[in-house]
């Protein structure tokens, strides 16, 4: 199975049309377009997540911008995407289907592509901040620290699954999906993209 986007190459850079934060302030926010091809016989769903693998691990440090985040500080994830129960027909999502701007306060639960929006880490990122902090469900582009040294790279990986539901929370997380697919993919594909908000 492979996939592809039309919005980036794969490994390079993520224009800020499909980011959360952009110079000076917020990007276009709108998802990035996805395709994929090869699913295995028998495949009844599919998930996709976009995961950051490079997202600092140090609240302080990503809060006093004062102090450049050393490209060798310890890194962690942070989910930008989750979607499960994609049906298995479906094996493209247009640019900005999904996501087209910034819904302060997150976007409600609902669907994307066909499939449940699960809750990506924005929800506990802005939580207590009285302009931004909501439930975040659906994507939300990167939006790395700009005193991150490092560039980072945007996981999106989807997963053909031998089942057409997965047993998940109603509002459920990319931990929730990658416990409840445990024993039932088929096949998985990734792509990935860079951001960097750092001159």
């Amino acid at each position: 199975m492979k996939i592809r986007s039309d919005s980036f190459e794969h490994g390079q850079p993520i224009a800020s049309e499909f980011a959360l934060g952009a110079p000076g302030g917020f990007g276009g926010n709108r998802n990035p377009h996805l395709a994929w091809d090869g699913a295995p016989e028998g495949t009844r769903s599919f998930a996709l997540l976009c995961i950051d693998t490079d997202a600092p691990t140090d609240g302080a440090l990503v809060a006093n911008a004062s102090v450049p985040i050393p490209v060798e500080h310890p890194r962690g994830d942070f989910v930008h995407w989750a979607v499960a129960g994609i049906p298995a027909d479906v094996d493209e999502i247009a640019a900005g289907s999904c996501s087209n701007g910034v819904s302060k306060r997150g976007k409600p639960a609902g669907s994307d592509a066909g499939g449940k929006r699960g809750r990506n880490d924005y929800t506990g990122w802005f939580a207590g901040d009285a302009d931004m902090g909501g439930d975040y469900h659906g994507y939300d582009g990167p939006y790395p620290p700009p005193h991150d040294l490092r560039t980072h790279r945007y996981f999106f990986r989807v997963f053909a699954l031998d089942v057409a539901a997965l047993a998940l929370p109603a509002a459920f997380t990319a931990a929730d999906v990658f416990r409840a697919i445990h024993g039932h993919v088929l096949a998985e594909a990734s792509t990935y993209g860079t951001y960097s908000l750092n001159g």
